[in-house]
This record gives structure tokens, C-alpha cells and sequence, in this order.
């Protein structure tokens, strides 16, 4: 037996979001050199740990009370000298406090220490949002979310869209983390209805799969050896490859693609519900890019005092020194809503 006060309590912390068995050298080296390593059943790492050969026992029945737990780890500890606790994915609540509670008590109370096992990599949260969808959608979920389709489902993106253009408008930043988090639940419903359809199906990896695919291909300055000297090249590098695309999936489909693009290809992609000010920003803004100058140079002379072609001409003006209209217009309104309602939040 280990002499009181000589015993030593490890409290192995892992990430959820880390496959199992996959651990620091300092957390293995502390269940190698254990007398003794528990943990809860049905627990991945318990699992991993005794596929690798390790012996692992668990609380009996009844006794994984946390002030419970804690007194019979403590007690282990001081018998057999040096005892790991595998933390549960759920954090353990409560079971810190009771050992430090009983560890108080003790005038010669083991030494408690704490290893972390496994650390999240950047973006392991997105794992978590990908488990809750599940949950809402999944039998026993939440009825509301389970009744949505992509149709119903629609004007919250386009909702949410424009209070995360607000949001990243007013500079404040935790309103732009909730605002950008409602755009990215928008994102991962609709890849979770996808997921449920019976013969054509998707999911959000299948999402992330395609971003990160198009991404790659389209920054060849990046991750292949073609160069880029400044953001125009990547500009005119980006139009070129989404032609290539483009002219691949008409061959893929059997149709022909225009030499040197129609009008109306260099305009694909736009979409006609966008409002109108955005919209013509984008047009203007791809003609520009395209040397297609000559059509904005048509629809403003055929009639040059209409109210239209007046708008489209300032949005020429504006989109060529660099300023958004859109942009330029929101905030002229947001000074405007404030004069005529003092007192009312930007």
C-alpha cells in the first residue's frame, strides 16, 4: 500500500470532437504509469483505451454520484497510489468541485492533477452545430424544425442574410458573431433537410466537400504554380476558370457553349431576385470586368433622362471609384432613420 498523502489523482480531459484513442504523449504516459484507470461505460475513450489492451474498470452501479465519485477516487488513490480518471464527453458536471471538496477535508490529501488528453483543432465547434441539427430533426426533436423544407425555409436565409450585412455594417462585434452564426444555421438546416431526401441526397460534408473543391480550383496562384501578382490577375484568373466550368458542365450536358460567351453568359449567375441596387452593382461590375463597357455604354444612351438609366449611370460612377451603392445607400438611410427617430438603435 501507498502511504497516505503519497497517492496521486489524474483527471484526463478529452475533446468530444477528437476521434477516440487519439491523446497526447503526456496523457499516455499518466495511464501507463496508473495503478488503476476508470471511467463511465459506454464512454468512447474507454472503449479505445481497452482496444489497445489497457484495463479500464468503472464505478458500480449507484456510485457515480459526483460527491460519491469523488470520495472513492480519492480513496483509490490514496491506496494504490496513482489512479486516472477518463472524463466523459459531457464534462463530468459537478465532479471537480466534489473532489476539490473532499480533498479539502484530508490533512494529507493525494496530489489531484489534470491532463489534458486531446485539444480542439479550429472548427471542431462546426462538429458540434452538425450534432444539435441532427437532434432537432431527429424523432423526439423539435416538431417546428422538423415540419421545414427548403421553401419554408427561404426567406429566413434571405432575413438572416441582411441583419449579417447590418450587423457587419455597425462594427459591433458580438452582434456580427450572432448574426453570422444565424447565416451558418441557415447553411446547416438546409444540408440537413438535403440529407433526408429519399432519392437524391446530401449533407453539409457534401457542402463543405464542393466549397472546399471550387475554392482550390479556383486559386491555382495558391495551391497549384500558376502566379497572381495582385488582386486584379486573381480577378481576371477567377472569371477565366468559372468559364472553363461553365463550358465543361454544358459539355457535360450535351449543350454548346457561345464562342467567347454570349451577353447573357457573361451575366449567368446573377440572380434576378437580387434587389435591384445590388444587382446593378454586380451587372456593372462584371461588364467592367468582361471589357463588355460598350453595353452599359448602350443602355445608358437609349434613353439617357429616364429614371432608370439616370440610376444605372450613378451606380457606373459610384461601382468605378470603388464605392458600393448599396453600402453608400444603407448608411445615408441609417443617418436619416436616426434624425427622424431619435433615440433608436444604429
Amino acid at each position: 500500500m501507498t502511504p497516505a498523502g503519497s497517492g496521486r489523482l489524474t483527471l484526463l480531459l478529452t475533446s468530444p470532437r477528437v476521434p477516440a484513442g487519439v491523446l497526447t504523449r503526456d496523457a499516455w504516459l499518466a495511464l501507463e504509469g496508473a495503478a488503476a484507470v476508470l471511467g463511465r461505460e459506454d464512454e468512447p475513450q474507454l472503449e479505445a483505451l481497452r482496444a489497445a489492451g489497457m484495463p479500464v474498470t468503472s464505478p458500480p452501479p449507484g456510485e457515480d454520484a459526483p460527491p460519491v465519485l469523488a470520495r472513492a477516487l480519492v480513496s483509490r488513490a490514496l491506496t494504490d497510489g496513482a489512479v486516472v480518471w477518463v472524463g466523459s464527453s459531457d464534462g463530468d458536471p459537478g465532479l471537480t468541485d466534489a473532489i476539490a471538496s473532499e480533498v479539502s477535508r484530508l490533512p494529507t490529501p493525494p496530489e489531484v492533477e489534470v491532463v489534458v488528453g486531446s485539444y480542439d483543432v479550429q472548427g471542431a465547434r462546426l462538429l458540434d452545430l452538425v450534432a444539435v441539427m441532427d437532434r432537432l430533426r431527429s424523432p423526439g426533436g423539435c416538431p417546428w424544425d422538423a415540419e421545414q423544407t427548403h421553401a419554408s425555409l427561404v426567406p429566413y436565409l434571405v432575413e438572416e442574410a441582411f441583419e449579417a450585412v447590418e450587423a457587419l455594417e455597425s462594427g459591433d462585434r458580438a452582434h456580427m458573431v450572432e448574426e453570422l452564426g444565424d447565416v451558418l444555421l441557415q447553411v446547416a438546416f438546409h444540408a440537413r433537410v438535403a440529407q433526408e431526401h429519399e432519392s437524391d441526397p446530401f449533407d453539409i460534408d457534401d457542402v463543405a466537400a464542393g466549397l472546399v473543391a471550387k475554392l482550390v480550383r479556383r486559386h491555382p496562384h495558391v495551391f497549384a504554380d500558376a502566379e497572381a501578382a495582385d488582386a486584379a490577375a486573381v480577378e481576371a484568373s477567377w472569371d477565366s476558370i468559372k468559364d472553363a466550368e461553365r463550358a465543361a458542365q454544358q459539355d457535360a450536358r450535351g449543350a454548346s457553349a457561345p464562342a467567347g460567351g454570349s451577353d447573357g453568359d457573361i451575366l449567368r449567375g446573377i440572380p434576378e431576385a437580387m434587389p435591384p441596387l445590388a444587382r446593378a452593382t454586380k451587372i456593372v461590375s462584371r461588364l467592367r470586368r468582361r471589357a463588355r463597357v460598350e453595353l452599359l455604354d448602350a443602355a445608358l444612351t437609349s434613353d439617357p433622362d429616364g429614371p432608370g438609366a439616370r440610376l444605372l449611370a450613378l451606380v457606373v460612377e459610384l461601382e468605378a471609384a470603388g464605392i458600393d451603392p448599396d453600402s453608400a445607400l444603407r448608411e445615408t438611410l441609417r443617418h436619416l432613420t436616426a434624425s427622424a427617430l431619435p433615440g433608436r438603435e444604429r
